[in-house]
């Protein structure tokens, strides 16, 4: 019961630390076009994350069942999980980097699993092909991780380039003061829909963990004896319950609420120069995107969908008007976080092995 606590409590850490680590993904472009200052975005970005959080549980069902052989997971195992994403994120955050969360977590979870399972790779579900069903529709870490990773940043790229190309197309001949206005109304919006589609995402990640750990608790045993009040926990099969979603929802708001100005500053303002009508496009496209793959149950960075999309957006603009050397540095930490986390957690893991602690 006393592990099972401590998961929770360091699953809610982590929901809070990726709330304000991930500010900065759904107002950095608000924020850069000064259509908000930094304090009314965070608070529209909490409230939407807190809306879209409680909205649906596909992600949550492929983090907490789809990734790693449930039977394999212990306490110890999503504690380690869980730090390892958390010092990532920590480290990236202090640096002013916009690393992804959900590969930090996911990367963690897997190293983690593999030292549990004494070093075997067999513990991670890599692909599960379903007869009938497009690729999208199938599960494992290849189908729902992996090739979502490789593919969303490339699609908000695109589409940000082509969505700002066709507005800028429609709007040839209008005047550039009532562009801006018109924008300006309809970036607040915009902005709110990233924040939703950004909470129902994310938070979703947190409710598997903890969804997960109270399913491998309770079929283990260890809630057997449990007063009547604490009759919630028990979870016999994986269903994300109401309180559940709630706690995560309000953590991950509150979380939001402390914001990550560093990285606002990252994306808002020194990856490319953003008007209303750029920052429009790119809040749109990052949280069409966010929504598509939330609904297929893929749990995709945020973080690389936004910065993409500001760069697709830019490009429409102006190629020469990138950072580039920005935009590499941000790549590097995209490519180290899956292999970085994993890393950490199982090195965490091995070491609580290593002092007596149960696999």
């Amino acid at each position: 019961m006393t592990l099972l606590l401590a998961v929770i409590v360091v699953a809610l850490v982590f929901e809070f630390i990726n709330g304000f680590h991930d500010t900065a993904n759904s107002v950095a472009a608000v924020v850069g076009t000064r259509v908000l200052t930094p304090s009314h975005a965070i608070s529209l970005a909490a409230v939407m994350n807190l809306c879209g959080a409680l909205a649906g549980t596909a992600v949550a069902a492929t983090v907490g069942q789809g990734l790693v052989d449930a039977h394999c997971v212990t306490g110890a195992t999503l504690i380690c999980a869980l730090l390892g994403a958390v010092l990532w994120n920590l480290l990236t955050w202090r640096l002013g980097l916009p690393s992804s969360s959900s590969h930090a977590l996911i990367g963690g979870l897997v190293g983690s699993a593999v030292a549990s399972a004494g070093n075997s790779w067999n513990v991670v579900i890599w692909s599960v092909p379903v007869a009938g069903k497009p690729w999208y529709a199938w599960g494992g870490l290849i189908y729902k991780v992996i090739i979502p990773m490789l593919s969303s940043p490339v699609l908000g790229f695109a589409v940000g380039f082509l969505w700002m190309a066709i507005l800028y197309i429609l709007l040839a001949r209008c005047r550039p003061s009532s562009i801006n206005n018109a924008f300006r109304k309809l970036q607040i919006l915009s902005a709110g829909y990233l924040g939703f589609s950004h909470g129902s995402n994310d938070a979703q990640k947190t409710m598997g963990i903890v969804t997960l750990a109270l399913f491998s608790a309770t079929n283990a045993g260890d809630l057997a004896h449990l007063p009547p009040w604490l009759n919630f926990l028990h979870t016999p099969q994986f269903k994300v319950a109401l309180w559940v979603k709630l706690t995560c929802a309000l953590t991950m708001a509150a979380g939001t609420a402390a914001g990550g100005r560093r990285i606002i500053k990252t994306l808002g303002r020194k990856l490319s120069r953003l008007q209303p009508i750029n920052g429009f496009a790119a809040d749109t496209t990052s949280a069409t995107i966010l929504m598509a793959t939330a609904h297929l149950g893929m749990p995709v960075s945020t973080t690389h969908v936004v910065s993409t999309s500001i760069m697709g957006v830019g490009a429409a603009r102006s190629f020469k008007g990138l950072r580039w050397h920005l935009v590499e540095s941000i790549i590097w930490t995209w490519v180290m976080t899956l292999p970085a986390t994993g890393l950490l957690a199982y090195g965490l893991m091995r070491l609580f092995q290593a002092l007596g602690g149960a696999t």
